[in-house]
């Protein structure tokens, strides 16, 4: 196993992973109302393009941790996490850019694939809506070397990281031939 990186400090995290959690969540949800009237000049839909290659790189760098800790290596493991991490922090600014220049897209499609798109859509919208303070606290776990409860965490947390990570690209397949 691999030595603490931080001290436990669980009130402070509590209250930092809180508060970060909440100002996300707040900050996604009013935007979804609101749309910058700019022209910058090129497509702003390259943000969900963008979106989509950093959600397929995260389910992949999600399978490669895995995968290295179920081999026993833990460092790697880390290095992997702590990439998928990154990766989220940057699809969060370029998911708030699209929405910020882009507004909102309604899809075009009927019948079925319109009732798959909306629970696939309905799926992610709620499991990525909750799953960040389960991402930061398993995190937190592992940083501050609680490798046991980390892991129980992690058998929750993972799962539903995945599914978003993955459901993300999918939905933007869906929806891409109706951007304007």
């Amino acid at each position: 196993m691999l030595a603490a990186s931080f001290k436990k400090n669980d009130k402070q995290a509590f209250w930092l992973i809180g508060i970060f959690s909440m100002v996300v969540f707040t900050v996604v949800v009013l935007i979804s109302n609101f749309k910058l009237q700019v022209h910058l000049g090129f497509n702003v839909h390259i943000f969900a393009t963008i979106n989509a290659i950093i959600n397929s790189l995260i389910a992949v760098l999600l399978v490669l941790a895995l995968v290295a800790v179920k081999q026993g290596n833990y460092l790697l493991h880390k290095k992997f996490m702590m990439a998928a991490l990154i990766m989220s922090i940057l699809f969060l600014v370029s998911y708030i850019a699209h929405h910020l220049l882009a507004g909102e897209t309604k899809f075009g499609g009927k019948g079925v694939v319109k009732i798959i798109y909306l629970l696939i859509l309905a799926t992610h919208i709620f499991l990525a809506a909750i799953i960040l303070p389960f991402i930061l606290f398993t995190a937190y776990r592992a940083l501050i070397a609680e490798f046991s409860v980390h892991k129980k965490l992690a058998r929750i947390t993972w799962p539903l990281w995945f599914y978003v990570a993955v459901t993300g690209p999918i939905v933007y397949l869906m929806i891409s031939p109706y951007y304007r």
